[in-house]
């Protein structure tokens, strides 16, 4: 086992010296990392009467989530839909999350959905509003204030055969593209002190402590040279995904480890998900990354159409970026071009996906890209074909973004891995119950551990179905039922 992957020791509390359990300090709730979901944990607990400690590794809270988009994947009739015009329930979101999920679990999905418009409220009471507006072009996020835009495929085939299509990205109203989280995340600070949580910075957890009856009771800590023990009633790992973790991802999710530029933050190296597997919680969907290089905006790019090395297409081009890329990961030297005329060519500023160059003809393209000859134009034949019909029969592209790629010369844009600018995260974590506690293979918990956020396997998406605002979206409203039924529990053990 390399270094990297290696499981923490489990401390048994009947070994260790009397000496050091009186000297460790007692909490209701122990929560390990402060991003969004083990600040909404934190928050939860003290709110329901625990007394709470929140460890973090790094010097600041904020964690990978002030590093995101600011979109939180929201629905089932919320504020900014209804006054936007866009219909909604939960029936249909829990539809539409079902189809896309790799392994749908009923009664989590069932429960975001239901939750959501409440937990809309939950996150403006915070201290911020989502701006009541809508932006409608087809984008990675929205360039400024708006409150939703579609951040998933609801609108592709064909999941809009499956669900009612509505937008569910609701972004933090700050232009750009961090800044949002990073808001959200100082007001939930202040929340969490305001409920009397301590919070202690610079320090992580190491071990997990357990009883004899193997309950989670306690862990150790470390901070700088300084180490220690907490006694708890129970704890939350809360403590991102493993990106940053170059031998988990070798092991696990190997794809980013050739090309991507990895999204997360230095603490992102699976030291929450080891943790949980030293004392026998079951790990899922650890193979699962979200790896994504958008080319678009601009948008009129998705009129073109996507080739392989063989010159063929293999999927429809107007899906989200992430579903795109992932098809993309799944051809053959995760290779593909971006074909598109000079008639709907535009040039974005700062371009994900390079332009190779512009060919005078589909041939002399051909042979400067290594295709077999002769692939590219038979493509582009029943591509105009289809076009001209406006139904892809084929792949299922809708028809809105459909257009005959006839005037050259034409541009080619670089999808290959190692050549576009791919970036990823992991989607895998630790098995747990719809209130988070930590499972193990056979379905039983954990006594005294629960897992929230990246860390944690919930919502169980796919990179193809993954949609944009999950992370935050979902670590905010699981974080939340870890930390109140965690809270529980600890207070009937007292």
């Amino acid at each position: 086992m390399s270094r990297g992957t290696e499981i923490p020791d489990v401390l048994t509390a009947d070994v260790l010296t009397a000496d050091v359990l009186a000297g460790a300090s007692a909490y209701d709730v122990v929560v390990v990392g402060f991003g969004i979901a083990g600040g909404c944990a934190a928050l939860e607990a003290a709110r329901a009467g625990a007394r709470v400690l929140l460890l973090e590794r790094a010097a600041v809270h904020g964690g990978t989530s002030s590093m995101s988009g600011g979109h939180f994947y929201l629905g089932g009739g919320t504020a900014v839909q209804q006054a936007t015009g866009h219909e909604d329930s939960p029936e249909e979101m829990y539809k539409y999350l079902v189809a896309v999920s790799k392994e749908p679990e009923h009664d989590k999905i069932r429960a975001y959905c239901e939750g959501s418009v409440e937990h809309f409220g939950w996150l403006e009471a915070l201290g911020f509003e989502f701006e009541r507006s809508y932006y409608p072009e087809k984008a990675v996020i929205q360039p400024g204030t708006e409150g939703l835009m579609y951040t998933g495929n609801e609108k592709v085939w064909p999941y809009q055969d499956q669900a009612r299509p509505a937008p569910r990205g609701h972004k933090v109203p700050v232009p750009g593209d961090t800044e949002g989280t990073k808001m959200v995340m100082d007001l939930l600070r202040a929340r969490v002190e305001e409920a009397g949580v301590e919070v202690r910075y610079e320090t992580g957890a190491t071990n997990l402590v357990v009883s004899g009856e193997g309950a989670v009771v306690g862990l150790a800590w470390k901070s700088f040279d300084e180490t220690g023990y907490v006694a708890a009633g129970a704890v939350v790992i809360a403590a991102g995904g493993f990106v940053m973790n170059p031998d988990m991802v070798a092991a696990y999710t190997p794809r980013l480890a050739e090309k991507p530029f990895t999204l997360g933050s230095t603490y992102d190296d699976g030291l929450g998900i080891r943790l949980g597997a030293s004392v026998g919680a079951e790990l899922k969907h650890m193979d699962e990354p979200f790896i994504t290089a958008p080319f678009y905006p601009p948008a009129a790019l998705i009129t073109g159409f996507v080739v392989n090395q063989h010159g063929e297409r293999f999927c429809n081009e107007d899906g989200y970026h992430s579903r795109t890329s992932q098809f993309v990961m799944e051809q053959p030297d995760s290779a593909a071009y971006l074909i598109v005329d000079s008639e709907h060519v535009e040039y974005p500023k700062f371009p994900l996906v390079p332009l190779i160059d512009g060919f005078e003809t589909i041939t002399e393209l051909e042979d400067a890209l290594g295709l077999p000859a002769g692939s590219v134009v038979k493509t582009l034949e029943r591509y105009n074909e289809l076009a001209d019909a406006g139904e892809d029969v084929d792949f299922h592209k809708a028809p809105e973004w459909l257009a005959p790629q006839r005037i050259g010369p034409w541009a080619v844009f670089d999808l290959r891995l190692g050549k576009a600018m791919y970036a990823g995260f992991t989607l895998g974590g630790i098995r747990v119950t719809v209130d988070g506690e930590a499972q193990r293979p056979d379905g039983s918990v954990v006594p005294g551990l629960y897992a929230a956020g990246a860390c944690a396997s919930n919502l169980a998406q796919d990179g193809k179905g993954y949609c944009s605002g999950t992370q935050l979206g979902e670590g905010s409203f699981f974080g939340r039922r870890a930390g109140r039924h965690a809270a529980r529990v600890s207070s009937a053990g007292r």
